[in-house]
């Protein structure tokens, strides 16, 4: 039986989460006790995604967001605290990628890549953060957790998505820069950079020549799971990684060694 994480009286707020690694994310800190916010774009999805979380017994709200939008961070921010109450975990996931050269790649593809993986990830986390510090400075022992996705892309530069390597690569840097500034608050701020990892998004892709090749070239010839991932999100979430900030952890079976 798989080990299970306390995360009981927990609030979690999930961004990315109507579909791929956001989706699974939500379910596993639901299913370890957490009540979670599931916020995208994609309102629908998210219905559907918190039925299935309370059908199984847990508790999930639906916020919308868009984090190239700063109101929009804002707002679903204030609202998730208004129905869920405090967030003590935030698992900052959006991401989005396009595959081309660098020399094709026009303005609209950088801003399109960075302004959410980058810009958008950052203040999401200053706005919740604003909100743990202040609760922080009232109540001293209690603690937070930010968990920024980034990408095994961060830390290995990969062809024809350079700059999609780029933007997590300051993932990675904005990571160990809010674990310097906000861990005397008692916020963990931690990254993950997943591997290839198989969602409905890019299922089809692995069928391909193009696909299969890649999976050649891996060093187990394999693709992960978005349940691959469950261990170590669970970790950085609960107060078992109370000693774990700043840390840049590469989920990727070996790829970038």
């Amino acid at each position: 039986m798989p080990t299970r994480f306390d995360l009981d009286g927990k609030t979690a707020l999930v961004t990315g989460a109507s579909s791929g690694l956001g989706a699974r994310f939500a379910r596993m800190l639901a299913d370890n006790g957490a009540q979670v916010v599931l916020a995208s774009r994609r309102i629908e999805r998210l219905k559907e995604l918190r039925a299935e979380i309370e059908a199984a017994g847990g508790d999930a709200h639906v916020v919308a967001l868009d984090v190239t939008d700063v109101e929009s961070i804002r707002a679903a921010v204030a609202q998730a605290e208004s129905e869920a109450g405090p967030i003590d975990i935030l698992v900052n996931n959006s991401g989005v990628s396009t595959t081309q050269r660098l020399i094709d790649v026009t303005p609209d593809d950088y801003d399109f890549m960075f302004d959410t993986n980058t810009r958008g990830a950052f203040f999401v986390a200053q706005e919740v953060a604003r909100r743990m510090i202040e609760r922080a400075r009232a109540d001293p022992t209690r603690s937070a957790r930010i968990v920024n996705v980034a990408s095994m892309a961060a830390l290995r530069v990969l062809a024809q998505i350079g700059v999609y390597c780029m933007s997590k690569a300051a993932v990675v840097q904005m990571t160990r820069a809010m674990a310097l500034e906000w861990g005397r608050y008692n916020i963990n701020v931690n990254a993950i950079c997943p591997g290839y990892i198989e969602t409905e998004i890019n299922a089809h892709h692995w069928q391909t020549e193009a696909g299969r090749k890649l999976i050649g070239m891996l060093p187990r010839r394999r693709v992960g799971k978005p349940e691959d991932l469950d261990g170590v999100l669970l970790l950085l979430a609960s107060d078992q990684s109370n000693f774990v900030n700043g840390a840049v952890i590469a989920a990727d079976d070996g790829f970038g060694v």
